[in-house]
């Protein structure tokens, strides 16, 4: 689908999430977005293009930071969730082993080591930069006689077990880390929660579940919306036989709303797996999601029509704004690549959680060769801000804002440009029409490469501090070649 297609409700969340202040008559409410950072993966700013394109950038692979191999891990392992806390970076994953999985004609490979059949277990693993990772000792699960491990939890809902942070400066210390996971309540599945004070000592909240409008059969995500001053839950269900997702949210962890279907307004009907929601640490009011995507018709191995496990997958990118409308990209995001181990049914399954690992890069992390001895989990990056930008190549065009109350401060870009390529911004009035001081001829010419590149009108002849504007209705022209761009906020 193309990004045109996100609902309308989408903007006008936008709009009511904020004061809003009336533009010339017949022009759309100004959409207040202070000193919000605000990114192009929707069509929420978007008043017009001509000669541009919402670009969909794919992530570049970085190398494998863990491979499943220890005796609590193997070829089933997965699900996993990473997140900064403070200086630490923190990762959860189910170790398990299937060897009914296995493709017995699959050819070893240097490192491959079968590890036998178990049931699935929570794994934990640290990092200090998010690129090289440990797994501690805890001492706190036995499996096989030992507690020489990184097992975390061990009993129900070990499957999908999905721990989160808790950033409500409501939640009490001992609860400062909460978690969801399946169960099977009287044949019917629920979701349950769980809480720790440390992240590794866990223990159920209460003895039924929080949810129960769901099937839950994958990696469901919760966490607290800052921005709205509650907890949203993005679980799995499935509508009609196609696996989908639902929203539900809560003031207080325990008590939630009926689920909303999820709507991806002209999107085929696709399976979506996992969802991976999660909201983006750079700008909190935008919830990202690295769905995979899964496709039982098509079959890469014969061998796993055999074994009742056909299909392929891949990971695909979108984004919302209150949890149930999504503006969905229908090309893949992460696709299997080269490596053959990754063309099989639920390999490629992108972990939840999106963190910065530098000052000009974003990691993600995707598990790979799933069923294989090689499962392992692979880091890939972006620039910051990069997951889509507003793309112009030659001989360039433009792309215009919807209105946008300007309460002052500088106009900050992430953007780059190529050596011949460059960007020139007209501001406008909420009717379209340039402001003095503010034309495309007053402008200055942008070309460069940088996540935070400031505006700066003064130096130009006939233009006029920003400033002057605060307070003001204002559309944004960007006159593009050659260029990306990625963001935008006033500071």
């Amino acid at each position: 689908m193309s990004p045109d297609s996100l609902p309308a409700l989408a903007f006008l969340l936008l709009v009511a999430l904020v004061p809003a202040a009336l533009a010339d008559e017949g022009s759309p409410p100004a959409a207040a977005i202070g000193s919000r950072l605000e990114l192009f993966v929707d069509r929420c700013l978007i008043g017009s293009m001509k000669g541009v394109e919402q670009r969909l950038h794919e992530p570049e692979p970085r190398g494998t930071v863990l491979v499943f191999d220890r005796p609590w891990e193997g070829n089933t392992s997965g699900y996993a969730t990473v997140f900064k806390d403070g200086g630490l970076y923190r990762m959860y994953y189910r170790g398990q082993s299937d060897l009914g999985y296995l493709m017995r004609k699959a050819t070893p490979a240097p490192g491959d080591a079968i590890v036998p059949t178990h049931a699935g277990v929570t794994c934990y693993a640290e990092s200090r930069d998010g690129v090289s990772w440990t797994r501690p000792s805890l001492g706190l699960r036995t499996f096989n006689g030992s507690r020489d491990n990184n097992i975390v939890w061990d009993d129900e809902a070990s499957n999908n077990f999905a721990p989160f942070r808790d950033e409500n400066p409501a939640a009490p210390a001992s609860e400062r880390y909460k978690a969801v996971g399946s169960v099977d309540n009287d044949r019917r599945p629920v979701l349950v929660a769980f809480v720790s004070a440390d992240g590794l000592r866990w223990r159920r909240l209460r003895p039924g579940p929080i949810i129960t409008d769901g099937k839950f059969d994958s990696l469901n995500a919760v966490f607290w919306d800052g921005t709205r001053g509650r907890y949203m839950a993005v679980y799995r269900d499935f509508i009609h036989g196609v696996r989908t997702i639902r929203c539900a949210l809560s003031a207080d962890f325990l008590n939630w709303t009926p689920g909303r279907a999820a709507d991806f307004g002209g999107a085929p009907e696709e399976h979506l797996y996992t969802n991976g929601a999660v909201p983006y640490f750079r700008a909190p009011q935008i919830i990202l999601a690295m769905p995979r995507r899964f496709l039982p018709l098509r079959t890469f191995y014969p061998e796993m029509e055999a074994l009742k496990t056909p299909g392929l997958s891949d990971g695909i990118f979108m984004s919302s704004r209150d949890g149930v409308a999504w503006n969905r990209f229908e090309e893949a995001f992460i696709r299997p690549g080269l490596d053959a181990r990754n063309w099989v049914h639920r390999a490629n399954t992108p972990a939840r959680g999106i963190v910065p690992t530098g000052s000009d890069e974003i990691s993600i992390y995707v598990e790979r060769n799933y069923t294989f001895p090689s499962n392992r989990l692979e880091r890939m990056t972006l620039r910051t801000d990069g997951f889509v930008s507003i793309h112009a190549g030659v001989p360039g065009g433009e792309m215009v804002t919807r209105p946008l109350l300007y309460v002052g401060g500088d106009l900050v870009l992430n953007c780059a440009t190529a050596a011949s390529g460059g960007i020139r911004i007209e501001i406008q009035d909420a009717a379209g029409r340039p402001i003095q001081g503010f034309r495309l001829e007053d402008a200055p010419e942008i070309f460069g490469d940088a996540v935070e590149r400031t505006v700066d009108w003064g130096r130009t002849p006939g233009s006029r501090p920003l400033a002057c504007l605060a307070g003001t209705p204002v559309r944004l022209r960007f006159v593009m070649r050659d260029a990306d761009l990625y963001s935008l906020k006033f500071q």
